[in-house]
């Protein structure tokens, strides 16, 4: 499920922050710029914890990949590991 963000303005968020909280808390994330550039993210509670977990588990893959030399057959390693179930 892709999650949809929308950007927003930091003056405009300064002014409108009571309504974006209150949109926050019904799920809806933002974006805040300043001069173009992305400076903050208002997010609902415990999505940032989410965020963390995937991005840990994808650092994982990846270090796990650097240990395996050549080219990776997925579902050969699946086969391997049932196997030795």
């Amino acid at each position: 499920m892709d999650e949809v963000v929308d950007e927003i303005g930091a003056f405009e968020a300064k002014t409108r922050l009571s309504e974006l909280l209150r949109q926050t808390e019904r799920g809806r994330s933002f974006v805040i710029l300043r001069r173009g550039k992305a400076v903050a993210r208002l997010v609902p509670p415990g999505h940032e914890s989410a965020a963390a977990g995937r991005r840990a588990a994808v650092d994982a893959l990846h270090e796990i990949r650097r240990g395996i030399a050549g080219k990776v057959e997925v579902r050969g390693l699946i086969e391997r590991e049932r196997r030795y179930q």
